[in-house]
């Protein structure tokens, strides 16, 4: 008889974690949902939980054999308090991890590449999902989204360069199976679209889409440095412009079938994600 998994989902109301929850329930898999502040989500058990805080770990570990990790934001050493949970985990008889990393993040690199590097060491059962960058950063609250809405304007320090942007939903849709296959991908998961795109691309479908003009305002990394550094703090400011420089060279040119060997289904393309979401406003 194969037992029922039991999930610990980290981040509960982060991008990923929000989409994948439901997914989840409705495989009839048993969820704890781990935030700061945690509410009552329909099928799930809510738990208090702070990564820098070390007495929340064993009761959001209650129960749990695999987990979904959510790093916490803007961290640039999230292996300092992530690496002491996971070993907490194992300890407590989790078999299963899935981390959310990024696509420009490979295993032994900056941030969450630190914690992929550990993973295999630790558990059996893994998958590093490292998606590109979200399609919803351009209709919910990022300042992508923010931009547009206000000035008609994207920011970006990336030049002509391309990114495989990948919608959200199907990031959560490997996630789950990532979690509750019977033979788990323990492997590293890029996930991208199914087109790689510029600034300049996604600005004409948005407009297009949207019949508005929309433009990309190509800016300087020390620009943008200092234009994200008024609302978060500098060194997290210093390593996205640093991001851009990255793609404006082509690190993020590329695409990978991962959505679709895992799901069974091509990922979406950002036309549509863009024409539902401006659908529902």
């Amino acid at each position: 008889m194969t037992l029922t998994p039991r999930v610990l989902v980290t981040g509960a109301t982060g991008n990923t974690a929000s989409r994948l929850i439901p997914k989840l329930v409705g495989l009839g898999v048993s969820v704890t949902t781990a935030s700061r502040h945690p509410s009552d989500l329909a099928g799930t058990t809510p738990v208090k939980f702070d990564w820098y805080d070390s007495a929340t770990f064993d009761s959001a570990l209650q129960g749990a054999d695999r987990v979904y990790l959510v790093p916490p934001p803007l961290d640039p050493d999230p292996a300092s308090v992530m690496v002491p949970f996971l070993e907490r985990a194992r300890e407590r008889g989790v078999g299963r991890a899935v981390l959310l990393s990024a696509s420009i993040v490979p295993s032994g690199g900056p941030a969450a590449g630190q914690v992929h590097h550990v993973l295999p060491d630790l558990f059996e059962q893994w998958a590093a999902l490292r998606p590109s960058w979200f399609m919803q950063n351009f209709t919910g609250s990022h300042p992508h989204a923010l931009g547009i809405r206000e000035t008609g304007t994207i920011v970006t320090a990336t030049g002509a360069g391309r990114v495989g942007f990948v919608d959200v939903n199907d990031v959560a849709s490997v996630a789950a199976h990532a979690l509750t296959d019977e033979v788990p991908p323990a492997d590293d998961l890029i996930l991208t679209g199914p087109e790689a795109l510029s600034y300049d691309d996604v600005a004409a479908i948005f407009s297009d889409v949207s019949g508005r003009e929309i433009v990309h305002e190509a800016v300087s990394r020390q620009a943008l440095e200092q234009r994200l550094s008024v609302a978060i703090p500098a060194e997290a400011a210093a390593m996205l412009a640093q991001v851009d420089t990255l793609i404006s060279t082509g690190a993020e040119n590329r695409t990978t079938d991962t959505v679709e060997r895992i799901t069974g289904r091509a990922p979406r393309a950002l036309r549509d994600v863009l024409s539902e979401a401006l659908a529902r406003h």
